[in-house]
Parts: structure tokens; C-alpha cells; sequence
């Protein structure tokens, strides 16, 4: 029996060119949508739209049921985890994130709309030669990596964040430790005889110290995925935020988009752990002294706004010595990151010249 055709979601729409009626897609760098066959250029209206921040706590519980949302056809890849969506007329494709197969499900979720996004401005030639930069300066890799590694299918996607706004309050205890210098007498020996001599030693005394603190935050930025790895996430940044734009689905076109996997509460929670070294630092600043220690702090979040708005990324994998590597780019900067591989023979020479170095020096110093 034929796979039933899911029905393309408001995601999925297609723009037709003008002049041979093939599907465009969006122009990194431009503002316009080009045509793959013939080349037409099609611009995109600008959007007079204000980019909101919505309140955290009208939305934290469950979306609205007055709310204009997202009704996405979704496809959750088994091997990754990552939620996207097929193609116009597709019931298979592979997964942009690793290159798994998956299937069409007959499944849709009711999400918030994305408010804003960042189109992209690195043109896919732009990005694999920042790939190959990027091999070039790899330490201990393989003498052969850049000869043998082939970039696979490299492919654009939009990439789902929070964004959060809040103001926070913080009571805390804790000590303030302030120098001084106190004279110290200690006994030396000079010739075989004990002189007495004096010395000043830097001291510390502490004193308890409680209060409490405000902060304000602009634009705290949360992956709202599980598809890549924080640690690599983090090292993409930083993103120009404040380039955002009216999020329409005429930047979309040509390149996918996936869903969030990391709910809006979830999302707060992360951008606590991100708040707390600031508020931290706000502490230390007004306990004061020359040294601070804190004991316990409570912190209230409050007049919390969010945004919903996707970041812009080429992602491929290459194959080295029959094993595959991830990697993705910011498709704003050119910024690299992902898995390699490492040459164990140039670790093992590296090793053998520090123990043959040490050795040297051992030598040097005992005669």
C-alpha cells in the first residue's frame, strides 16, 4: 500500500518563480529570493512587523487557546532525536543533523511561532571553504586529513533558541574579607647561630555579611534543541542579535527548520544557570571588602519576557579512516565547530620530545 502524502504545512509553503515556475529559495546575503533554473530574482517585501517580547508567565503553563501557533507536520529522527520537517510531497528524506533515515509520520504539534530570525549571510562555497580553513588549523590532526576528507551534503537549517528578558532579585549571606599586614617574628639561623627577625604577613579577617541584589537581563540565549551538543552550541557564538528580523517564510525557503525540543520552562531553567555568575558577580560587588564569600542566595525571577526565534546554520558531517565526523557552521560569522579526528602518531612524538626534554633537563641540572 503507497505511503500517504502528508499535506505541506504553513512551514512548507513554496514560492514559485515568476518566469519558470520552479520553487525559489532565499539568497544568503540578499534580501530576495533567486531561482535555481534560470536565475530570477525575487525581492522580499520588507516587514513593518515588530519583533515582541511575550510574557513568560502567560505562556509557561501551555499555549493559549486564543493563540495564533504553528500547526507542524513533524518528523523526530530516531538516531539524533532532532524534529523537522519533510519537503513538499516527501515521506522519506534523511535527517539534515546525521544523516539517518526517517519516515513521515502522520503527527502535528501546536507550537509557538517563531517571532524573529537571523537569515543567513554565509553563502554554502563561503562555508565549505571556511571548512577547509578550519581542517588547516587543526592541531595534531591527521598529516592526510585534508586531502582525504570530503565534505558531505552540506546543508542549511534554521536552528530553534530562546531568548529571555527578566529582572532578578537576590538575597544572599555570606563573609567580607579585608587585608592587612601583621608584624611577625621568626627565628633564623646565620653562621650556625639563631637570630631573631621580624617579617610582615598579609592577613585576612572576616566579617558576615547579608543583603540583597538586582540585576536586569537582556536577550538570554538558550538552545532550544537537543540535536547538538551545548558545548558546541556555545562555541558558535556569538550571535548579532541585534540584527533579528520579522520572522516570514520567505527566508525559510530552500533550507530547513527545526522544531523545539526544549520547552519554554525548560528553557527558563538554562537561562538561570546562564544568569547566576553575573548575579554572583553583582554580590561579591556589593558585600565589597577585599575578598567575598557566599554562603547561600535566593533569587527571584521576575517580569520574565521571551522570544521564539531560530539561527542560522550549514551542517555536514565528513569521512575519515571509515568513521563519520559532524560539523556546523554560523552561518552569520563562518565559525566552525565540530568532531575530529587525531593523529595518535603525532601525540606520540609530542610526548616522546617533552620525556625526551625532561630528560635532557635532568641531566643538565645534576651536572
Amino acid at each position: 500500500m503507497p505511503t500517504a502524502t502528508p499535506a505541506p504545512s504553513a512551514t512548507q509553503r513554496q514560492f514559485p518563480c515568476s518566469q519558470c515556475g520552479a520553487a525559489l529559495v532565499f539568497q544568503p546575503g540578499a534580501a530576495s529570493l533567486t531561482c535555481p533554473y534560470c536565475g530570477a530574482h525575487t525581492e522580499i517585501p520588507k516587514s513593518n512587523a515588530v519583533i515582541e517580547q511575550l510574557d513568560y508567565a502567560t505562556y509557561a503553563s501551555g499555549l493559549p487557546a486564543n493563540e495564533a501557533a504553528e500547526e507542524r507536520l513533524t518528523v523526530r529522527c530516531k538516531a539524533c532525536g532532532a524534529e523537522t520537517q519533510l519537503g513538499k510531497n516527501l515521506t522519506a528524506d534523511t535527517c539534515v543533523f546525521c544523516g539517518a533515515a526517517v519516515v513521515a509520520e502522520n503527527q502535528s504539534k501546536r507550537l509557538i511561532k517563531p517571532q524573529a530570525l537571523l537569515p543567513f549571510v554565509v553563502p554554502k562555497q563561503k562555508a565549505q571553504s571556511d571548512f577547509q580553513d578550519w581542517l588547516r588549523g587543526l592541531w595534531f590532526a591527521p598529516s592526510d586529513l585534508l586531502k582525504a576528507a570530503e565534505c558531505g551534503k552540506l546543508v542549511g537549517a534554521y536552528i530553534p533558541h530562546w531568548t529571555y528578558d527578566a529582572n532578578a532579585r537576590t538575597s544572599y549571606a555570606g563573609e567580607r574579607g579585608e587585608d592587612y599586614w601583621e608584624t611577625e617574628t621568626y627565628t633564623e639561623f646565620v653562621n650556625g647561630h639563631p637570630e631573631m627577625r621580624t617579617r610582615q604577613v598579609l592577613r585576612t579577617r572576616w566579617w558576615p555579611a547579608s543583603g540583597m541584589v538586582q540585576n536586569q537581563f537582556h536577550d538570554i540565549l538558550v538552545l532550544a534543541t537537543s540535536t547538538l551538543p551545548p558545548k558546541q552550541a556555545s562555541h558558535l557564538e556569538p550571535w548579532d542579535l541585534n540584527h533579528l528580523v520579522a520572522y516570514t517564510d520567505e527566508f525559510l525557503a530552500g533550507f530547513a527548520a527545526e522544531s523545539y525540543q526544549v520547552d519554554l520552562r525548560q528553557g527558563m531553567d538554562r537561562a538561570k544557570q546562564i544568569a547566576e555568575p553575573a548575579i554572583r558577580q553583582t554580590i561579591c560587588a556589593d558585600i565589597g571588602g577585599d575578598h567575598q564569600r557566599i554562603a547561600s542566595m535566593q533569587s527571584e525571577f521576575f517580569d520574565v519576557t521571551f522570544k521564539h526565534i531560530l539561527l542560522p546554520l550549514w551542517i555536514s558531517a565528513f569521512h575519515y579512516g571509515g568513521q563519520s565526523y559532524r560539523f556546523v557552521i554560523n552561518a552569520r560569522t563562518g565559525a566552525v565547530q565540530g568532531e575530529r579526528p587525531y593523529s595518535a602518531w603525532k601525540i606520540f612524538l609530542l610526548v616522546l620530545a617533552i620525556l625526551f626534554a625532561l630528560v635532557v633537563g635532568l641531566v643538565l641540572a645534576h651536572h
